[in-house]
Formats: C-alpha cells, sequence, structure tokens
C-alpha cells in the first residue's frame, strides 16, 4: 500500500509537470487577464532587459481613473504599503511585507534613481521609470529582473498591465524545471491577488485625494 501510494504521487507529479510545461498552460499563466496584443506588445522599460528567458504580461481592468489607482502603485515595497497579496507566504522568504488598505502619504514621492530594498537578503529595485498614471518601472540592481507597471485610460476605467521580464543567464536544467513547474504558476497566484489587491482599494476611492499633487482627470461631456 505504501509503494502504491509513493507511485501515485510521483505519477501525479510528473502529470503536473508536464501540464505545466504544455504550450497552453504556460500562455495561460503568463498572460493571465491580458489580451494577445497587450502580451506581446513593446512596453516602456522593455528595453532594459532586452533579452530575457522570461516575460509574463498579466493584466486587470479596474473601474477608477488611472490618477486614482497611480498611489496605490508607488507606495508598494518590502517594509512600505506592501504588496498587496497574500503577506504570510511573502513574509516565509523575509520579505516584510504589510499590505495597507490607505494610501501612506509618506511613500507618494517616488522619483527614478530611488531604490527600495527588498526583504533583508534580496537585490534592491531601482526605479527606472517613474511617469505618474501612466508608467512605472523597477528593475534589480543585479540587472536580472525589470517589473514594470503600465496605466492605460479606458474611460470609465483603468487597464492595468504588470509585465515581468527576467534574465537567467546560462540555467542548469534542474533550475529551468524549478521555474517551469513551480516559480511561473506560483507567480500567476500571488501577482493574480495583487492586481486584485489594488483593484478593490483603488475602486474603494472614486477619485485621487487632492493632497497627493495629482491631477483629476477632466470631466468627460455626457
Amino acid at each position: 500500500m505504501r509503494r502504491d501510494r509513493m507511485w501515485f504521487g510521483v505519477g501525479a507529479a510528473a502529470l503536473l509537470t508536464a501540464a505545466a510545461y504544455s504550450p497552453p498552460a504556460r500562455h495561460w499563466y503568463l498572460s493571465h487577464g491580458a489580451t494577445t496584443g497587450e502580451a506581446a506588445e513593446p512596453l516602456p522599460g522593455d528595453e532594459l532587459i532586452p533579452a530575457p528567458q522570461l516575460q509574463s504580461t498579466r493584466a486587470i481592468t479596474i473601474g477608477v481613473a488611472p490618477e486614482a489607482v497611480w498611489p496605490w502603485l508607488v507606495q508598494m515595497g518590502s517594509g512600505r504599503a506592501g504588496a498587496y497579496t497574500y503577506d504570510w507566504i511573502e513574509n516565509l522568504f523575509g520579505l516584510d511585507m504589510h499590505s495597507s488598505d490607505v494610501i501612506l502619504p509618506q511613500f507618494q514621492d517616488l522619483a527614478a534613481g530611488d531604490e527600495l530594498p527588498l526583504g533583508s537578503g534580496g537585490p534592491a529595485m531601482r526605479v527606472e521609470i517613474c511617469d505618474p498614471a501612466r508608467t512605472l518601472a523597477l528593475r534589480s540592481v543585479d540587472g536580472a529582473w525589470l517589473w514594470s507597471f503600465h496605466l492605460r485610460d479606458r474611460h470609465p476605467g483603468t487597464r492595468l498591465l504588470s509585465r515581468n521580464r527576467i534574465r537567467v543567464p546560462d540555467p542548469t536544467w534542474a533550475r529551468r524545471l524549478v521555474d517551469r513547474a513551480v516559480m511561473e504558476p506560483g507567480s500567476l497566484i500571488m501577482e493574480r491577488r495583487m492586481l486584485l489587491g489594488i483593484k478593490q482599494r483603488a475602486e474603494r476611492r472614486t477619485a485621487a485625494p487632492a493632497h497627493l499633487g495629482i491631477p483629476r482627470p477632466p470631466a468627460h461631456p455626457a
């Protein structure tokens, strides 16, 4: 009986790995929520890592203007406003994430060149592009990871795109196996929660707070 259970587990793991490697599955979890065009189009910041081994583009529609989403993006980070995902999982890796449910004025003055820590042991993330209500792009100081956010005005709401570009020089077969079978599907779980977290928080506030210095969008004619 014990041997049967062992072989069942091995077989199940093999099937899950094969499924994770299949092109339809990879397309689904690397471009969840994004259209085919959004997943394929060049975005600002892509040039910072020109030949990644991995790219994901995930997206969500938010029912408020880009100016009302932007404050939630710029305050994200380790030791800041968190990542609006599963904090307990993030903190298993020492990332010091505590997701805020309010806009924190002390974290709104982000600028290109700022470096944000990634826990106590990870490489810092440098702000490469900070174009308010349009693009926020961060690159790890070791040059291996670019994470960018892109806001598109889709009246009466916003399309938020989250793109990751990762460079892994000469990965071993074991690294490829772990990335395909574990890291890539796992990243969808965390990032989907993050996108939903931003959406839920932003939609609770129908306009950007005036004290943040972010202009309100012009009124649209009826």
